[in-house]
């Protein structure tokens, strides 16, 4: 055994709970998958002014080029999430041979449903009948799209409610919401799942019509099992417990996935980890007991806008960080936590988990990227490679 190996499991005596082997670690650890947006490698802003960035995607084929790189250098980002239009084109095998050609896949369909003139009063809930229309056809293309590039989630978020009181009845909206999302699903193939967003307030400040966790788990019920409930981590009001909901929903088998980010004031799509790491260590920890439970597989992805990060780089990071924050809550000794909190044992459950959160998973991530052949240090060695400067020259 040579040193390193040697290091590895003196570390693992130290730090895996018992019963736990550093093998079955890894092997979880591997098959983490984080899909990236696309929306997320072009040029972004706030409600007042776009930041254009010399190194940001211009084109549906630059930002699939991007994502690839994310997932060169971390080994977990294998597939690259879609916005219509935003990312349509006239040859779906061509952008399907180039995500290939590039080492990526294409993952979940988001159909834009916010930017419209006719969408002021809303899509799917809008009191006009036509313009109900042309939102459940414009999601029924995203379906046509999902079955040429082999997209198993759609994902539904809606700008939809309204912003002064008696503008539109509360009940007449959700029962038009009922209605047009019913005749979307109905076009789904059994193979896909239908993920449904919430948040609480804005665009609309008066009330959105999926507000809540709740809200949107109401409609995923009524529609069905291809219906399920996506947790977007900057979608709720201050000090909401988020992974209290996330272990609801796993209990109910309505957790569809997530969109990760962070925020510090209200959906500030900022990096993962870097405003509250220790609530995302805890929603990895709900996960964890989850798999033990029962089998599910909820659909991972990034949701945010780097405005004025450097795309890539601020992507890398918010993936390694969701896998060392995965890799601390598979160190959780699950076994001796129950135990405590059997026995009301309240400091020593805390402790367990305060002992996972706080173990350093370096010598653990450098034996998992190794085994996925890429680099001990992702940003490091993005940085060190030579495409940021080929990318600030393709948009000269």
């Amino acid at each position: 055994m040579n040193s390193e190996n040697m290091n590895l499991s003196k570390w693992a005596d130290n730090n895996l709970p018992k019963g736990k082997s550093i093998e079955e670690v890894v092997s979880s650890l591997k098959s983490q998958e984080i899909e990236t947006p696309s929306w997320g490698y072009a040029d972004s802003g706030t409600r007042f002014f776009v930041f254009e960035q010399p190194q940001a995607a211009r084109t549906t084929f630059q930002k699939i080029s991007d994502a690839a790189q994310v997932h060169k250098y971390t080994g977990i980002a294998p597939r690259v999430a879609l916005h219509i239009p935003w990312d349509k084109t006239d040859d779906w095998e061509e952008l399907l041979a180039h995500a290939k050609n590039e080492g990526v896949k294409l993952g979940a369909v988001n159909p834009n449903l916010f930017q419209e003139d006719e969408y002021k009063l809303g899509s799917l809930a809008n009191p006009d009948s036509e313009i109900r229309n042309k939102a459940v056809n414009h999601i029924k293309e995203c379906i046509d799209i999902m079955k040429i590039i082999g997209s198993k989630h759609l994902s539904i978020w809606l700008a939809d409610g309204t912003n002064y009181p008696g503008q539109d009845s509360f009940t007449a909206r959700k029962h038009r919401l009922e209605e047009t999302l019913a005749e979307v699903y109905n076009e789904m193939d059994e193979s896909m799942v239908m993920l449904i967003e919430y948040k609480f307030f804005e665009p609309s400040f008066y009330h959105t019509d999926i507000a809540d966790w709740g809200m949107a788990t109401h409609y995923a019920g009524k529609l069905g099992e291809k219906a399920k409930t996506l947790v977007d981590l900057g979608h709720h009001p201050q000090g909401t417990n988020i992974e209290h909901i996330v272990a609801f929903l796993i209990d109910e088998d309505k957790l569809g996935g997530f969109h990760f980010n962070n925020r510090k004031y209200a959906d500030d799509d900022l990096t993962s980890g870097s405003i509250n790491p220790y609530e995302l260590f805890l929603i990895y920890t709900e996960l964890v007991k989850g798999y033990e439970l029962k089998e599910f597989t909820p659909a991972y992805m990034i949701d945010q806008c780097h405005n004025i990060k450097p795309k890539i780089e601020a992507m890398i990071q918010s993936v390694v960080r969701l896998q060392e924050l995965y890799a601390k809550a598979l160190l959780v000794d699950y076994q001796s936590l129950e135990q405590a909190q059997k026995k009301g044992e309240v400091v020593e459950a805390e402790e367990i988990l305060q002992k996972a959160y706080q173990t350093d998973v370096k010598p653990l991530l450098k034996k998992v990227r190794q085994e996925l052949g890429c680099p001990p240090d992702p940003l490091k060695a993005y940085l060190e490679s030579d495409y940021r400067k080929k990318i600030e020259k393709r948009n000269k």
